[in-house]
């Protein structure tokens, strides 16, 4: 592992330096070099790209998002009432994991336990043994996920948020602090048992860890010292992946929601997670509009051009089942993937910085893929000059595109194709295109 030192870098020098709309969730986040992981431990996720992630629980019962407990300020009698309801009894975690592989998902995110503190496995160290094995369902949830992703080759995350809105504690640590204590305790146990229980976490990711609903994730790790907890993570996993939302500086950064990505390539390893439907919450909404898939294409190129993945979240209802609307919509982009996949996995942004709105690049050994998300725009443009020779121009179909490179530049034309969101060109050079390194940047987050 490299023991280089990261170079400090403030959120402000971040978005001036990449000129950017990214928002990195959690910056300044605990050091620990013996957690980090190398960048060749990353490797597979970088190269994964596409992930599917999926928002269920309670919530799911009521259709209003998963923060409707809270927003509602729902009696917790009357909320955890509804865990005898929550019984899918047609479900098969398979259909998830199955639709996962036609979306071209190469890893998923469960969401094993919101805020609401209902677990979705047969959870031990539950607080009042609030899980969907001792209620309604008789089921853990968790166990048919990683099974059901396993047989598909899928990598496993699981979502997991430490904050719990069953503990008044959680509202005020300071002044409940052995009820806080019972909320930290919970996570603590709850973290070892997904990691210990389930065979290999591939990714563990965190959400919640602020307290009483102020600060962030890292000014609440004095409470729950992230560095300990995720060492109870690499016990068991020591690969396992961590995202930067237990107040831990994480092995990736995460930039969320559904805000158009633009800027400069991001020197670092980071996701974008957002929802294939409006954004509006991450829990099913019976009336949630699904995403054109033009823009969601185009958000796609947009963060793997800036060497990003891209994990975006789909919602079941009560059941486990997901609208027609949705499904379709997945299925529509897994084919597009299907037959544009090669410019998109196993790559990495770049060489050429994107240009907003217009063109972006990927690369892999000595092929270039051109991205061109406007056509007419990007035919008064050239690309900037390149060191190897291009022996041919063509687009993955084989259609040869007319061109002329000299040192300074590239210029080439695009032929007649029909209307799409993404126009790729794959360039083939005399050389493998140099691989960038990862940068060594520890973002603090100060402005």
């Amino acid at each position: 592992m490299d023991k280089k030192q990261p170079r400090e870098m403030t959120g402000a020098e971040l978005k001036s330096m990449l000129k950017s709309s990214i928002n990195f969730k959690s910056l300044g986040g605990l050091k620990s070099p013996e957690l980090k992981l190398s960048p060749e431990d990353l490797t597979w996720w970088r190269d994964a790209k596409i992930g599917m992630f999926f928002h269920w629980g309670l919530y799911s019962i009521l259709g209003r998002g998963e923060w409707a407990r809270f927003n509602e300020q729902i009696p917790k009698d009357e909320y955890e009432a509804l865990a005898e309801e929550f019984n899918p009894k047609d479900f098969s975690m398979k259909e998830l994991t199955g639709l996962a592989k036609d979306f071209g998902a190469k890893y998923m995110v469960m969401v094993t336990r919101h805020h609401d503190g209902f677990a979705l496995w047969d959870s031990p160290g539950s607080y009042e043994g609030f899980t969907s094995y001792n209620t309604g369902s008789k089921r853990d949830f968790v166990k048919e996920y990683t099974e059901a992703c396993r047989e598909d080759g899928l990598k496993v995350g699981v979502y997991y948020s430490p904050m719990d809105w069953r503990f008044p504690g959680y509202f005020d640590p300071e002044g409940l602090p052995d009820n806080a204590l019972l909320m930290k305790k919970q996570c603590y146990d709850q973290v070892r048992e997904l990691c210990s229980n389930y065979g290999q976490i591939d990714i563990m990711w965190y959400d919640g860890g602020w307290l009483a609903h102020k600060g962030s994730d890292t000014s609440s790790a004095w409470f729950w010292e992230p560095i300990k907890l995720n060492k109870i993570v690499r016990e068991y996993n020591p690969k396992t992946i961590i995202n930067p939302r237990s107040g831990w500086e994480g092995d990736f950064y995460c930039d969320e929601g559904s805000h158009e990505i633009k800027g400069g390539i991001i020197p670092v390893p980071w996701e974008k997670n957002m929802c294939v439907c409006s954004g509006s919450s991450w829990g099913w909404m019976a009336e949630d509009p699904v995403s054109d898939f033009d823009w969601l294409i185009q958000m796609m190129v947009n963060v793997v051009c800036r060497d990003g993945n891209w994990l975006v979240n789909v919602a079941p209802d009560k059941n486990g089942k997901l609208s027609e609307e949705v499904t379709s919509r997945i299925r529509e982009i897994g084919q597009w993937l299907a037959k544009n996949g090669e410019s998109i996995y196993s790559t990495r942004g770049g060489p050429m910085e994107p240009v907003d709105g217009v063109y972006g690049t990927t690369y892999r050994e000595n092929n270039i893929y051109l991205h061109v998300l406007d056509r007419q725009a990007f035919a008064k443009l050239s690309l900037p000059g390149i060191t190897h020779k291009i022996l041919s121009c063509e687009t993955l179909d084989g259609v040869s595109c007319f061109f002329t490179q000299n040192t300074n530049q590239v210029k080439i034309e695009l032929p007649n194709l029909p209307e799409a969101p993404d126009y790729i060109i794959k360039l083939t050079l005399d050389a493998k295109v140099e691989k960038n390194e990862d940068s060594q940047i520890y973002f603090t987050g100060k402005e």
